[in-house]
């Protein structure tokens, strides 16, 4: 034990390494570990990393030993991560590939994978994260360890997701699947799925993502899922059926992912689930729930300039102002258009809104100049002119586009003719009986 007072430790950190030799020496011990813990506590970092990797480079005889040194790997590896220092975090993995042939491969795969996942806190490194992975399936395949080698290849896959390699991710994804399939491992198995629909979901690929969350969903129901893997697969679930125009589904499903990420601390994914939930009550028409959502105990602590901005986009569609709404994502277009979700159905809420606008403006009218609608809505006359076209061709505008005047000339609703279906049905009587009769004629003959 150091018989050093914390003021000298913290002043001179070698010091530390010299008062715990003897320890290290008679073998590795959970004494020796949460001495250098504290030390880390009390901010000599210095001092801790330096004692943690004299400590992992000491061979471990006893089982206590080697808890306290897959500890000390953990420990050392956040630590690191602290100081932003990545290439120690792959120098790490490699000095303590020696010790992996002590411990259960289980263990081992859950040491590499967390060592992995810490490098996800610092900014920007998703780019080394998959050169690491890279080189560690490829070090697991060369000792043919196929339970590390499977989770590492899943984590590379979601990586690749994160960097828009999609196809670089489907290509690890097809044959991982078909291996995890025959050793029915079904924790795993939900992973890939889920990792499998984010990236067709991304390529746009309806069909495959929900068949792929579905086959997640079903593995997920033969096991104990934990629950933040459950939240996930609530948050794609309710990210599917807001595709596909069903916001009530979609709402619960990103309500079950917004409680469960709020318990677990998950305030990244809990908010991005809130704003997905305002969303659907915005295109559901139900704007005064988002203000009641808003105000509530369970959003207060998320507020800020992402709430702000669907505040924003709720109360010009409210308004059914379009003016309002373009100010909105222009003040908020980095929180509106960051995320491909919120930036398409924030488009489908402006054309929705400027059909509405155009309807208002030309229901007084037979016949109007394009220029003056276009003067009235504050818009450029080409943007009019092509939105007049498509809610023509849609059925939402009866009337027709004259070019050489350009002018739009509006018919009036005079609701559905039945005349038109009837003569049609009539028509399809007479030819049976027709064909009735000719039959009948010939058989006569």
């Amino acid at each position: 034990k150091s018989l050093l007072c914390p003021s000298c430790l913290f002043l001179f950190p070698s010091l530390y390494c010299i008062s715990v030799s003897d320890t290290l020496l008679s073998g590795v011990s959970m004494e020796t570990f949460k001495e250098l813990s504290e030390l880390a506590k009390e901010g000599n970092v210095d001092g801790a990393v330096e004692g943690l990797n004299k400590l992992i480079g000491t061979d471990a005889k006893t089982e206590e030993g080697v808890k306290a040194k897959e500890n000390a790997i953990s420990l050392l590896g956040s630590l690191y991560v602290k100081k932003g220092n990545m290439e120690e975090i792959k120098r790490l993995l490699e000095t303590v590939r020696p010790f992996f042939s002590t411990v259960p491969k289980a263990k081992t795969a859950k040491i590499v994978r967390s060592l992995i996942d810490t490098l996800s806190a610092i900014p920007g490194s998703e780019s080394f994260q998959i050169a690491l992975c890279s080189d560690v399936v490829e070090w697991a395949r060369s000792e043919k360890r196929t339970f590390l080698r499977q989770r590492v290849e899943t984590k590379l896959a979601a990586l690749y997701h994160l960097t828009e390699e999609y196809q670089e991710s489907l290509k690890i994804l097809g044959p991982l699947i078909r291996d995890v399939k025959k050793l029915d491992d079904k924790s795993l198995l939900v992973e890939v799925h889920l990792v499998e629909s984010r990236v067709n979901y991304s390529l746009k690929n309806f069909a495959k993502a929900r068949a792929a969350l579905t086959a997640s969903r079903t593995a997920a129901n033969a096991i104990y899922c934990p629950p933040l893997l459950q939240a996930e697969i609530d948050l794609m679930a309710g990210t599917l059926n807001a595709e596909d125009q069903d916001f009530k589904t979609a709402y619960s499903y990103l309500y079950e992912a917004f409680e469960n990420f709020s318990s677990l601390d998950e305030n990244k994914l809990a908010l991005r689930c809130l704003k997905y939930m305002l969303l659907c009550k915005i295109m559901t028409g139900n704007t005064d729930e988002v203000k009641t959502i808003m105000n509530g105990k369970a959003a207060l602590k998320y507020a800020g300039d992402e709430l702000d901005a669907i505040r924003a986009i709720s109360n010009a569609h409210e308004e059914k102002s379009l003016k309002n709404f373009e100010a909105a994502v222009a003040k908020y277009d980095t929180e509106l258009r960051k995320d491909p979700f919120m930036q398409a159905h924030v488009d489908n809420l402006y054309s929705t809104l400027l059909e509405q606008n155009l309807l208002k403006i030309l229901r007084p009218y037979s016949q109007i100049e394009i220029t003056q609608v276009a003067k009235i809505i504050d818009l450029p006359a080409s943007q009019v002119e092509s939105k007049l076209s498509q809610m023509i061709l849609d059925g939402k505008c009866l009337g027709t586009l004259d070019q050489g005047t350009g002018c739009l000339i509006l018919f009036d609703d005079d609701g559905n003719d039945p005349t038109y279906p009837t003569v049609l049905e009539t028509i399809d009587v007479m030819e049976k009986v027709v064909d009735g009769l000719y039959n009948k004629a010939r058989s006569m003959s």
